[in-house]
């Protein structure tokens, strides 16, 4: 190889490599899905190795109106159901507080009522849970905080769960709601047995930041 065509092809590996080193700095320093979480992480901590389509929160044993939370989980398209999604909740006792088990390591900052289930080939997901009540003395509404894991993405949030007949969710709160994952904000009915039931189905994708 001549001297000239060396310089060229030097030149254009240099070139290529340089583009290629550009291009992963961009997507390193892009955000990721849901544009930020802030505790996203905690999901993590004390997940189990195993899990299944439903779970019983710590709460359902011991105290606290139950209640029990179910949906289907749909790709985006909000026809096709999504298996291998792992759903996590957690939420406040019936004072209000995240409150800690004694001894508690993990996902402290959440409180000791927080699960996991992960959906099957239908697409259903069931929590066993206790009704969470208001933060003390603050008009925030009850709610329960949902995050979202699907395989090859990021952890990210949806619109937390809240009750249509809450008093505290006034309507100026219904018109900020961002609708990430589809309407958040879900019916109380009771069951036979006089325990709270909701379903809330969730659209994959709908409304987050930088899903493709």
């Amino acid at each position: 190889m001549d001297r000239q065509k060396f310089i060229t092809t030097l030149t254009l590996g240099l070139t290529a490599a340089l583009a290629s080193a550009k291009s992963n700095l961009m997507l390193s320093q892009s955000p990721g899905v849901g544009g930020g979480c802030d505790g996203c992480d905690l999901i993590y901590q004390g997940m189990p190795k195993q899990l299944s389509n439903s779970t019983h929160l710590p709460g359902w044993a011991k105290g606290g109106k139950k209640m029990i939370v179910e949906g289907t989980v749909y790709r985006k398209d909000k026809r096709t159901v999504a298996p291998n999604i792992i759903v996590y909740i957690y939420h406040t006792d019936s004072k209000g507080y995240y409150s800690q088990l004694p001894g508690q390591v993990n996902g402290k900052r959440h409180g000791h009522l927080r699960g996991w289930v992960k959906t099957g080939c239908d697409g259903k997901y069931t929590f066993y849970t206790t009704m969470p009540a208001p933060y003390p003395e603050r008009n925030n509404p009850a709610h329960i905080h949902p995050v979202i894991k699907e395989p090859g993405i990021n952890e990210y949030y949806i619109d937390e769960f809240q009750f249509d007949n809450d008093q505290l969710l006034t309507d100026s709160l219904r018109a900020k709601a961002e609708n990430r994952g589809g309407n958040g904000i879900i019916k109380l009915t009771s069951n036979p047995a006089g325990i709270l039931v909701c379903k809330r189905d969730i659209i994959l994708g709908l409304n987050i930041p930088n899903y493709h």
